[in-house]
């Protein structure tokens, strides 16, 4: 099997990841906006967006700091996701009722 696609379905296979790389193809959003939408503790949210920023997935824009504001936002990379995140979506809607 390619590296590459066993790479890329770890990446998409971890339930949070693909809810917050979901998430942030509608708009850019903040730790709480979220963490809201998702339903997710503080720890594991931080412990994604962590491991999604070192993938270069999203990225962390800090508005301002004090006091502390920040939006995450999908890298080009990640915005790269979006076909097959849509096809996610229209596959679960057809077949998983």
């Amino acid at each position: 099997m390619c590296p590459k696609f066993e790479q890329a379905v770890a990446l998409l296979s971890h339930r949070w990841n693909g809810l917050i790389i979901y998430q942030l193809l509608e708009c850019d959003k903040r730790f709480s906006e979220l963490q809201q939408s998702i339903g997710i503790s503080n720890k594991v949210l931080s412990e994604r967006l962590k491991y999604l920023e070192q993938q270069k997935i999203i990225i962390k824009e800090v508005i301002s700091v004090s006091p502390m504001n920040v939006i995450y936002q999908l890298t080009p990379k990640g915005q790269a996701l979006a076909p097959v995140i849509d096809q996610i979506e229209m596959w679960s809607k057809e077949w998983l009722k």
